[in-house]
């Protein structure tokens, strides 16, 4: 089994900064890829990035140009850094492995709001 679990959610002002921050254990020999994903309240949850094993990012609509996702693999560790935030980035986010079908964390608040 896999086990995903997040840091560095919470309040910020619109124009500021986060860092998330996912540390995977247990099997991660499963894992290709690892993201983040995000659900606001009455809204699907949506890709916000990935990274493969590879080094292959993706990114949602809304991330690119001020999100960025990277990883240290010798900590099992991806990295989601949020600028330029904005209200509508309220959102709790999830730390994934391997996509839609993969793996979860248990999800971490971030609110944007003066």
């Amino acid at each position: 089994q896999v086990q995903l679990v997040e840091s560095g959610g919470g309040l910020v002002q619109p124009g500021g900064s986060l860092r998330l921050s996912c540390a995977a254990s247990g099997s991660i020999f499963r894992i290709y890829a690892m993201g983040w994903y995000r659900q606001a309240p009455g809204k699907q949850r949506e890709l916000v990035a990935a990274i493969t094993n590879d080094g292959i990012t993706h990114y949602g609509d809304s991330a690119k140009g001020r999100f960025t996702i990277s990883r240290d693999s010798a900590k099992n560790t991806v990295y989601l850094q949020m600028n330029s935030l904005k209200p509508e980035d309220t959102a709790v986010y999830y730390c994934n492995g391997n996509y839609l079908s993969g793996y979860w964390g248990q999800g971490t608040q971030v609110t944007v709001s003066s």
